[in-house]
Formats: structure tokens, C-alpha cells, sequence
């Protein structure tokens, strides 16, 4: 259960970071917020057309039963299209290395990035784990085997 005031929520799970070199903690900047804004702990630049891992300086122990799922901001995507190239990416919770965040460059022009800029969002959400079953059949449906707009065009 999340509590919200005029400008900050209150949690019920806890991540916690170890920072690296300066780091800084992911922060909802918004009461409202789904997504924790990520900043850059390098300086580095991406070229028009490439990708490039960026470094974030934390190293995280998320709670088992989570996942942190990182994704684009839309400002950067809509203004510069600098995206999160495996959007979304997944960070499971018995990992413990740096997170990087994997941003690509669609626009024309090489994308500088500073120390502190913030870079990507991180999103924590539960994991539900499924039974994973080998069958000969499987249900028909109305829809069947049709995919990639087979619903329409609209």
C-alpha cells in the first residue's frame, strides 16, 4: 500500500542501492510517478543509429518476489528518440551487478549525455512465476492461429 501526500509517497517494499563513484538514488519525482527517474553516473555520447550500456553507478538488492523493469522516458524518446534499446529491461532480484541502461540513438544527430542526467525509468513490479507444461493440444479460439493484424487495420 502506497500513501501519498501533495508531492512524495510513502512505500511499503524498500530497494535498496550501494552507489558507486557519485551515484545517485532513483527518485520518484512525482507523487504520481509509476516509474523512478535513473541518472547517468558517466559522460559519454551515442552516435546517430548506435546503442551504448550507461553506467547508473547502482548496484541494487531488490526484494524476492520483484523485478525492476526499466524503461524510456518520453521526454528523451519524443524530443531526441533516444530509447531504451530492450524496453522493457529487466532487472531480477538475485542479480547484484551494476545496472547499465542499454540506450539507442534513431535521431540524425550524436546524443550527448553528462554525469547526472536523467537517463531512464525504473519501474518495480511483482513477479508471478508460471507452471510451464509441454500439451498435444492446445484450446481453439476465435482468433486461432491469426496474428500481426489479423484484427483489423484500425
Amino acid at each position: 500500500m502506497v500513501q501519498e501526500t501533495e508531492t512524495t509517497a510513502v512505500a511499503d517494499i524498500q530497494i535498496k542501492f550501494r552507489l558507486d563513484n557519485g551515484a545517485v538514488l532513483p527518485k520518484y519525482e512525482t507523487a504520481g510517478s509509476s516509474g523512478m527517474d535513473v541518472r547517468s553516473n558517466e559522460d559519454c555520447t551515442i552516435e546517430e543509429g548506435a546503442w551504448k550500456a550507461v553506467s547508473t553507478g547502482l548496484f541494487p538488492e531488490i526484494p524476492n518476489g520483484y523485478e525492476i523493469q526499466v524503461r524510456s522516458r518520453s521526454g528523451l524518446a519524443a524530443k531526441n528518440g533516444i530509447f531504451v534499446l530492450n524496453s522493457p529491461g529487466t532487472v531480477d532480484s538475485d542479480y547484484r551487478g551494476e545496472i547499465k541502461i542499454i540506450l539507442a540513438n534513431m535521431s540524425k544527430t550524436t546524443f550527448k549525455i553528462s554525469i547526472g542526467d536523467r537517463i531512464a525509468q525504473l519501474v518495480l513490479c511483482p513477479v508471478v512465476k508460471a507452471e510451464v507444461k509441454e500439451v498435444d493440444i492446445i484450446s481453439e479460439t476465435q482468433r486461432g492461429t491469426g496474428g500481426f493484424g489479423s484484427t483489423g487495420k484500425n
